[in-house]
């Protein structure tokens, strides 16, 4: 197995679904206090998602709060409540070509751009034979990081504790 030729910075997401954003509200930001920053519609996802926050700066994490638009279509983003967990990556394309490489499974689409704005890709929460390694039923969500993010990682890592 050949260097590994990228980092998984940091937290950037959780995502959780449910029958209904406005019972997802009331928790996260009615009761936590986690701030609406936007909000995300996808027929191809069969998603409407509320952007939340928690933190600030490049160490904020991003809480998406996930209704289907349809709850008897695929993808089901209500039918498991902890949907996703996102990954920030430092170099998304060499992560997936390094990955792949390794036996990783990944969801269909590829890299694209999420509801965000930032580059992303799923890790497929089951392996098959061509590719074995999956996230062992969790969904996985790799996010290509921002300059000022891995800037800032970087300067965290580099930090004596």
């Amino acid at each position: 197995m050949s260097q590994r030729p990228f980092k998984v910075l940091g937290i950037q997401q959780i995502a959780i679904g449910g029958p209904s954003k406005e019972k997802l509200r009331t928790l996260w930001v009615d009761k936590l206090g986690l701030e609406v920053t936007g909000n995300f519609v996808s027929e191809r996802e069969n998603v409407d998602e509320d952007i939340c926050a928690m933190g600030a700066g490049p160490f904020k994490v991003e809480v998406d709060l996930m209704q289907p638009l349809n709850p008897d279509k695929k993808p089901a983003v209500h039918t498991t409540p902890l949907n996703h967990v996102g990954l920030w990556i430092d170099d998304l394309p060499k992560a997936v070509e390094w990955l792949s490489a390794n036996g990783v499974r990944f969801a269909p689409g590829g890299i694209r751009r999420g509801a965000a704005g930032f580059d992303i890709t799923f890790l497929h929460p089951k392996g098959n034979e061509e590719f074995p390694i999956g996230g062992e039923g969790v969904l996985v969500e790799l996010v290509q990081a921002p300059a000022d993010v891995v800037a800032a990682f970087a300067t965290l890592a580099a930090t004596p504790a």
